[in-house]
């Protein structure tokens, strides 16, 4: 079964100055999830920008809910369902709230220079 990657979209994007533009994180984590194997669902605050779904990414909004809670609640669904997931977050309490269904933890801004070094 394939890995999981639940990005905290908003945390990483905001991880940088200026701000990592939106279309440029999605298009970079679909090659980054391509490339290691991976599905990520990037999840932000209210509306997701525009971006087809793929087999390695797909942006979610989280609608009138926080990202922080639809995380939370789809970690604790889907690592019932037998799944493997990793997070990307710095914010503390999300780790704190989905440590328990998933194998790691990337912090925000770590990921951030990791898509910094996703080809274009």
């Amino acid at each position: 079964m394939t890995t999981t990657v639940l990005v905290d979209a908003r945390n990483v994007i905001r991880s940088r100055w200026p701000n990592l533009d939106e279309g440029w994180f999605v298009e970079r984590c679909r090659t980054w999830a391509e490339r290691e194997g991976v599905r990520a669902l990037l999840v932000f605050d209210g509306r997701a920008p525009a971006a087809e779904p793929d087999d390695h990414a797909e942006a979610i909004g989280s609608g009138r809910r926080s990202a922080d809670d639809w995380i939370a609640e789809q970690a604790e669904r889907l690592a019932g369902e037998g799944h493997r997931l990793r997070l990307v977050s710095s914010d503390r309490g999300l780790r704190a709230r989905v440590a328990p269904h998933v194998e790691r933890t990337i912090g925000g801004g770590t990921f951030a220079g990791e898509l910094e070094t996703v080809p274009e």
